[in-house]
């Protein structure tokens, strides 16, 4: 993946990047890897098999166009989601609150955590000039921020005592939506906090454009840990009631959360373009 760097755009992106696809050996290498990573989750029953087969498609395009630091942070943050779904997975089962029969995500659950990324990417790719490069990747990280911070409080809050609601403040069984616990939300800011981390770590290692890396972090953890928030919200109000799937509750919560990212990096002094 190369870069043409132009005239400087402000403090907070410097450098304004025009995308180049992957050339074609490195794009072989990557869709090769997305296949074989996608073919080994579902191997591990990590994923089911159609699950696997539109990681693999939506994952090829973003390695295509976006290069190989976005694939491994949406790796990453599968790695992260399946260990996550599986510690403790016993006690889990046996509260009636785990996911999948063995701790499987399916088609759905991979759509409502991949489709906003690749958005992104595509918006990236097809209209540079609404979208930087280094703002792609503030809010692509934002997104899957979001994504770790509601895995990472919904499998291991579900093992505290107690829950409460998040709007009513009142006692409700572990597992509820809407529901949130102080183990859950610890794991919520510990969720963000690592995917900001590991995502600048990717992003400047592969060389790619961000903003400037304490704007980076700080943004992507706010946006992924309020996400997580917002999700209760919509899940207590909207799922609840049966207005929304639990995919679609991820789904619009990970919209809302590319919209909080895109206002906190505007109101930083950042651009989007």
């Amino acid at each position: 993946m190369t870069f043409e760097t132009k005239a400087s755009k402000g403090a907070l992106a410097p450098r304004a990047e025009t995308l180049v696809v992957l050339q074609l050996f490195p794009a072989v290498i990557g869709v090769a890897a997305t296949a074989l990573l996608s073919a080994g989750a579902v191997r591990a029953e990590a994923l089911t098999l159609l699950a696997g087969v539109v990681a693999t498609a939506f994952g090829s395009f973003i390695v295509i166009v976006g290069g190989f630091p976005y694939l491994a942070l949406l790796v990453l943050f599968v790695v992260a989601s399946v260990m996550a779904t599986r510690y403790r997975f016993e006690d889990k089962r046996r509260k009636n609150v785990q996911e999948g029969t063995h701790g499987e995500r399916g088609v759905t659950n991979v759509l409502a955590h991949v489709i906003v990324p690749t958005g992104l990417v595509a918006i990236m790719w097809l209209v540079p000039s609404v979208l930087s490069a280094a703002a792609t990747a503030f809010l692509y990280t934002a997104a899957l921020a979001f994504g770790a911070a509601d895995t990472f409080a919904s499998e291991f809050g579900v093992l505290s005592g107690r829950a409460r609601s998040l709007l009513t403040g009142r006692v409700v069984p572990a597992g509820t939506n809407g529901g949130v616990s102080v183990l859950g939300e610890v794991w919520a800011f510990v969720g963000a906090f690592t995917t900001a981390l590991v995502g600048a770590g990717l992003f400047r290692l592969f060389s790619a454009p961000i903003p400037l890396l304490g704007t980076y972090v700080f943004g992507v953890l706010l946006a992924g840990f309020l996400g997580c928030q917002l999700d209760s919200i919509l899940g207590e109000t909207l799922e609840n009631r049966s207005l929304l799937t639990k995919g679609g509750t991820n789904l619009v919560a990970m919209l809302l959360t590319v919209g909080l990212g895109a206002g906190l990096l505007l109101s930083l002094g950042g651009s989007l373009a």
